[in-house]
């Protein structure tokens, strides 16, 4: 299905009288039903200027509102844009504010579905909002875990706070928010934590801390603690296969924030760059990203996606990046991140993609001792258009199942496994702007006695990275007894990816 940005039919009435000059705008945002409803809303003045509402959350070009909202305006015409998540279609249009004439807006927002009634929970890992709007923010998205990141390198909100006696705040019984999440990002990229009582000791930001000490020391004393959680923000940072070598990483983010909601960051940063003639922007960081991600499956490593936003740094609004999760039994905070842990999930930013394999979620082992078929289906709902259905085997494109354009498509596909591997199932969306996708996380197949495809190419494809990274390391490290100290875990982890490559199994 399209995404519904054409002008919407506005009938004003009158409400309240002007003042100082100003005209006042009401929105007013209802379901189907007629109940208000929170959402978020981006408005502009004719010169493209975001407008804000006065003592509600503004982000970058847009604010969230309980479902009313007054604002006090200057007479003009203003186009709006206002949505709720990927499970309602967005509204669109315009409105031009007279002089002497208050105006009422009216708008009904539609549900494409209702993924938290089939049992899926939507959450994302890449907080930077001010705890106090998270309320607000989280019903406005309709996203129903968000924990947020209040320490990193140089900055912490605790400094000169006594710690909350619980950091875990419960909302309308399915939603929740963590508010001891931390970030540490460096040189060698961003690790985020989740789940510990209180803040790591992390070092000052990238300019006063490039390379020491090893990030490796925070996930060490991280661990130490029950609970903790270990994220890899993105797969193309360049420490990526040291952390993921150290068997200390809980998931790593698929759907990440160099994807934003009118625009993509075409490059990666301070991070392992692509061959960018061949993925050209604005899709080539998305699909390197994945490509990576695919490496790492074919390592018959098995970590599973995550998603974020960023939002409070960069443009996204909250839950723009997230991850859906499966839970048969209910919503808890603590389930959920067990359903995340176990793959029982898909990332997205905008196509929602429901998906089963011989009746289970993804994430499932499939065992067998004999050649295995597996029939997947998979059901779409998106506000763009989405043309396939994709189904990747063992880091290659097997099938591309046309879908019909309509909302809650079903189309089926049959998979054969004659030895062990992974499988999960993607969606591109037509958007010239930026990546916009969906992915399931990898179910896995084990044939026989061999539980894992262990590819040769993909193994080596970590072990010259290694090589690229280590090279780096002096200019950045001038220091002799650092240097030797932050090397410790480069040569760990090579030592992880050579016994890995004497254990392929597969090209």
């Amino acid at each position: 299905m399209r995404r519904s940005i054409g002008w919407l039919l506005v009938i004003f009435t009158c409400s309240g009288s002007a003042h100082l000059g100003a005209e006042m705008l009401e929105i007013r945002v209802v379901d189907t039903s007629g109940d208000r409803l929170p959402c978020r809303i981006h408005l502009k003045d004719a010169a493209g200027a975001a407008q804000k509402a006065d003592k509600l959350p503004f982000w970058h070009d847009h604010f969230v509102c309980p479902g009313r909202v007054e604002l006090s305006l200057k007479p003009g015409r203003y186009t709006y844009e206002i949505e709720r998540g990927p499970e309602f279609q967005p509204a669109a249009g315009r409105v031009n504010l007279r002089n002497e004439k208050n105006e009422t807006l009216t708008v009904t927002l539609t549900r494409i579905t209702d993924l938290a009634a089939r049992g899926w929970w939507s959450g994302e890992l890449h907080v930077h909002r001010a705890p106090e709007d998270m309320p607000l923010l989280m019903r406005a998205e309709d996203l129903h875990v968000a924990p947020v990141i209040t320490w990193w390198n140089g900055r912490n909100l605790w400094r000169d706070r006594e710690l909350p006696a619980n950091a875990l705040v419960t909302l309308d019984e399915n939603r929740a928010y963590n508010v001891m999440g931390g970030e540490d990002e460096r040189e060698g990229g961003a690790l985020m934590y989740f789940g510990l009582k209180k803040p790591l000791p992390l070092p000052g930001g990238m300019r006063d801390f490039p390379e020491h000490p090893s990030p490796m020391k925070f996930v060490a004393l991280a661990r130490a603690e029950d609970g903790a959680w270990i994220d890899v923000e993105k797969p193309f940072w360049w420490d990526m296969p040291i952390w993921v070598a150290s068997g200390q990483i809980d998931s790593i983010g698929l759907a990440n924030n160099h994807m934003c909601r009118a625009s993509m960051y075409e490059t990666e940063a301070w991070g392992k760059p692509r061959d960018t003639k061949r993925l050209p922007p604005p899709r080539g960081n998305g699909l390197w990203t994945q490509e990576i991600y695919y490496h790492l499956l074919n390592c018959g490593l098995r970590v599973p996606p995550s998603a974020g936003s960023a939002s409070g740094v960069l443009p996204n609004p909250l839950g723009y990046n997230r991850v859906y999760v499966y839970l048969d039994s209910g919503f808890s905070y603590d389930a959920w991140w067990q359903g995340l842990k176990a793959g029982r999930s898909f990332v997205t930013n905008g196509p929602l993609l429901v998906c089963s394999a011989n009746g289970h979620p993804p994430g499932h082992v499939f065992q067998s001792d004999t050649p295995l078929e597996i029939d997947v289906t998979a059901e779409v709902f998106s506000n763009d258009r989405v043309r396939a259905v994709e189904i990747i085997q063992n880091g290659r494109s097997e099938q591309l199942v046309p879908l019909d354009g309509a909302a809650g498509s079903r189309v089926g596909a049959k998979l054969s496994f004659d030895e062990s591997g992974w499988f999960l199932v993607r969606v591109i969306a037509d958007n010239s702007n930026t990546f916009r996708f969906a992915s399931t996380a990898p179910s896995f197949v084990e044939v026989g006695a061999t539980r894992s495809r262990i590819s040769r190419r993909s193994v080596q494809f970590f072990l010259d990275w290694l090589d690229e990274r280590r090279a780096r390391v002096p200019n950045k490290l001038r220091d002799p007894g650092h240097l030797r100290q932050v090397l410790e875990h480069h040569d760990k982890a090579e030592s992880f990816w050579r016994h890995l490559q004497s254990q392929a199994n597969a090209p």
